[in-house]
Parts: C-alpha cells; sequence; structure tokens
C-alpha cells in the first residue's frame, strides 16, 4: 500500500515531529485514499494534547477542546488534529459522555465505526496502522464495523444510517448481520436529532445506488422510523399501467431521476409523490383500485414529512409543487390561450 502523501501534511508532520510528536491522517481522508478517489478533507490524530498543539502553529481555532480538537490553519489550509481518545457512555445516543486521552494510535483507531474508517497512515512516511483490516475491508468493498455491530450502533444511533449512506454512495456491501444489529438499534436512532437524520437521508437521495439504502432502511424498520409515509406504500397495490406498488414505483421513480443526474429537490419529489395513495385508496365498481386526488393528499404528507426533517423552506416548497402537479400532463388538443392562461 504505497500512497502518496501530499507535501503540505509532510510539513505539518515534521513540526510535530520536531517537538518529539507523533501524527497520523486518519479517517475518511485514508479511506478514500485506499479507493483511489480525492481526497479533500484531513483530518489527523496525534499524541500530541491540545495546549501542545496550538503552541506548535500560530493560527489554531480551538474547536472542540472537550473532546481534544483544535484546527489549525496552516499554509492557509484547515486541518482538524485531535489527540489520541478513547470514549465512553452514551447516554443521549450520539455523544460520548465521557472522553479520555490515549496513549496510542491503535487506541484511537479503536472508537471508530466501521473498519475502513479505521486505517491510519503515520506521517510523513505514509506507513499504513490498520489493526482490523479496514484496507481489506475497502478492496473487497464491505462496510463492516469495528467489533460487534450491535455495539457499535448501540453507542451512536446515526451509525446505522451512515452505514446505509456509504453503502448507497459507494457501492459498498453490508457485512452479512449488520442489518440484524441495524433494526436491533431502532430505539438508538430514534433519538438522534431530525438535522442529523436529514443530512444522512439527504446524501442517500442524493447518491447513484439510492434504492440499496431505501430498501435496507425498509427492510430493518429505519424507513418507518424516519419516513413512515413511504413505508406505508409498501404492498399497495396497483394496476392499469403499474406493475410494482407503491413503494417500488416510488423507489425506481427515484433511481430513474438519479440516472438523469435531478437535484435534490427533483428527487425528493420522485421518491414521495404517491405517498398520499394509502389514505386515497378506493375500489371502484370493477374491483379495481383508485387514487383519486392521491396528488393533494400526498403534498399535505410530503410537507408534513420534509418539515419534521428540517429542510429549508424553499425545498419544501418546490418539493411539495412538483408532487402537487405531477399528475399534470400537456395534450395536443390545447391550442396557444389554453397553454397562456395555463402558465
Amino acid at each position: 500500500m504505497k500512497l502518496r502523501i501530499d507535501p503540505l501534511l509532510v510539513e505539518m508532520a515534521r513540526v510535530f515531529n520536531a517537538r518529539g510528536k507523533r501524527v497520523f491522517l486518519v479517517g475518511g481522508a485514508v479511506r478514500d485514499m485506499l479507493r483511489g478517489a480525492a481526497a479533500h478533507d484531513w483530518d489527523l490524530a496525534s499524541d500530541a494534547l491540545p495546549a501542545e498543539v496550538c503552541a506548535m502553529f500560530g493560527h489554531v481555532i480551538k474547536t472542540g477542546l472537550k473532546h481534544g480538537t483544535v484546527t489549525v490553519i496552516f499554509r492557509g489550509r484547515a486541518v482538524e488534529v485531535t489527540t489520541f481518545r478513547t470514549e465512553a457512555g452514551y447516554a443521549d445516543g450520539r455523544r460520548p459522555d465521557e472522553v479520555r486521552f490515549a496513549a496510542t494510535v491503535e487506541e484511537d483507531l479503536s472508537r471508530r465505526d466501521f473498519t475502513m474508517n479505521a486505517v491510519a497512515l503515520e506521517l510523513p512516511s505514509g506507513a499504513p496502522v490498520d489493526p482490523f483490516g479496514g484496507a481489506e475491508d475497502i478492496r473487497r468493498r464491505l462496510i463492516r464495523c469495528v467489533g460487534q455491530a450491535a455495539e457499535r450502533f448501540a453507542e451512536d444511533g446515526l451509525r446505522p444510517l451512515r452505514a446505509l449512506r456509504f453503502a448507497a454512495t459507494l457501492g459498498f456491501a453490508l457485512d452479512e448481520g449488520m442489518e440484524g444489529a441495524i433494526a436491533g438499534a431502532l430505539g438508538v436512532t430514534a433519538m438522534v436529532s431530525a438535522e442529523r437524520v436529514r443530512d444522512e437521508l439527504e446524501k442517500i437521495v442524493l447518491s447513484d445506488n439510492p434504492a440499496a439504502a431505501l430498501d435496507a432502511m425498509e427492510r430493518t424498520g429505519l424507513l418507518r422510523l424516519i419516513l413512515p409515509e413511504l413505508a406505508a406504500c409498501v404492498g399497495v397495490e396497483q394496476k392499469g399501467r403499474h406493475r410494482f406498488d407503491v413503494y417500488e414505483h416510488s423507489v425506481r421513480a427515484l433511481e430513474y431521476a438519479a440516472r438523469m443526474k435531478a437535484g435534490l429537490e427533483v428527487r425528493l419529489a420522485a421518491l414521495l409523490h404517491d405517498v398520499g395513495k394509502p389514505s386515497a385508496a378506493a375500489l371502484d365498481e370493477r374491483g379495481v383500485w383508485t387514487f383519486y386526488n392521491h396528488e393533494r393528499a400526498s403534498a399535505e404528507l410530503v410537507r408534513a414529512a420534509l418539515f419534521r426533517l428540517r429542510f429549508p423552506n424553499r425545498v419544501i416548497d418546490r418539493v411539495v409543487h412538483l408532487v402537487a402537479e405531477h399528475m399534470f400532463h400537456y395534450e395536443d388538443v390545447w391550442n396557444d390561450a389554453a397553454v397562456r392562461r395555463f402558465i
């Protein structure tokens, strides 16, 4: 594993080394480098205490001293530096109750969520530290927890969504048994703030393969927890032009929007445009299901769901408009005056 280390990181590392301190590149940057992708954000872990880091560099922002984190502005680049640490207790299902500084990078890596995020590169050499086989899991395109999945998910209720987001964005598979652990952690995930859930859901919807994550959410119960309006569409049959139930039709609509590289509002509308169908369903005299005015019911449900998930008002208004009008279609019999009246 021979990876190129950016010269700026080499220069920073020499500052640490000159004071007898070790420093490592960690987290998503290492994962992306191992995948052969560009690494944009740099996070460093060191045995230097925050006060020592502040003394090494002229411009340091004390962003998270309680958790051992400072942001160093070096040659115009912001780099987070965190002292090796371990964590304990997660009463709120998200943040550790207790943070203790650790002696080694291996201890620090042991608190990470997934093995692919638990690989470090010592600086300036780039020598890897990989105690949990993360590099091999990246090669296998596998998402695997550090230690037991049930324990990792019980600590942080956002981790199940992060796992599914990585599956959607990276095209990786979940390790065996991970879906069961996700289902067992729903109570913890329910404690996570709506804003953090929204951020993960948005990344899933904007990914190239959102269906994989959404189907796993449906199987594990996460969908009913986060988007009960969409979960209610599972098994709701349609006839006529439709081959799929309302849920699968909706997910396939999102997949098509993803292939077309549509923006967030169009993708959300594609996914949620029919969530009013379960409440609008009725059998006609022929025994065929109908869904009259379901677009209006859908628009109301979508507004409530996106508001609950703390989406910006501008996004909510545009998605609701698309959902409310999605049954509209232009016909050739319209004359120019009719078009003008419609506009």
